[in-house]
């Protein structure tokens, strides 16, 4: 199996300062390097996907802005892949299916932003056309969430997707701290 690193969102306005603040994004960021780093020792393609807002009334990821820009943490090399996307499936109207195949890339290694939207709409996607998916937890974050008037804390939403993720047996993705991906 070939893999690949997949980097999703991992943006200037989920930080602090940022228009649109997760909770604890540099803590998912600071992972997401030390996987970065382990992938860029190992040959393993690296991928970042930058998410562009192109839908009316958005305040956040606006194009040509600093807080779309891609964080430092994670910033790509030159010969590193940059995908555009403007929907959280980072499949969806982007070249990352056909970069993939033109790659022989089989297997897809995930960290980004948010949890429970564009990583787990992606991983399920991924599930869907037919890749093998790990996700490193601990390299992703969201923010609280509101229902039935209640706010739901983004470290339960965070954990109950990732959960989600594993059901009826790793399904969608096997999920890992980064830790255990680098003890591996």
């Amino acid at each position: 199996m070939k893999k690949a690193l997949v980097l999703i969102d991992i943006q200037n306005d989920y930080f602090a300062n940022g228009t649109h603040t997760l909770y604890q994004p540099e803590i998912a960021s600071a992972n997401a390097k030390k996987i970065l780093e382990h992938s860029r020792d190992n040959n393993i393609d690296v991928i970042h996907i930058q998410h562009l807002a192109i839908n009316e009334g958005a305040d956040f990821f606006l194009p040509n802005t600093k807080g779309a820009e891609i964080h430092e943490d994670v910033r790509p090399l030159s010969e590193e892949k940059i995908i555009i996307k403007h929907y959280p499936n980072s499949f969806r109207d982007t070249v990352l299916q056909e970069y993939l195949t033109e790659r022989g890339i089989n297997e897809l290694l995930i960290c980004g932003m948010m949890t429970d939207v564009c990583v787990a709409t992606t991983v399920r996607a991924a599930m869907d056309l037919g890749y093998t998916t790990t996700v490193i937890g601990d390299a992703c974050a969201t923010e609280d969430r509101k229902l039935y008037g209640k706010t739901l804390p983004a470290k339960q939403i965070h954990e109950s997707f990732l959960a989600g993720l594993t059901a009826l047996g790793n399904l969608y993705a096997t999920v890992l701290t980064t830790q255990e991906y680098l003890d591996k």
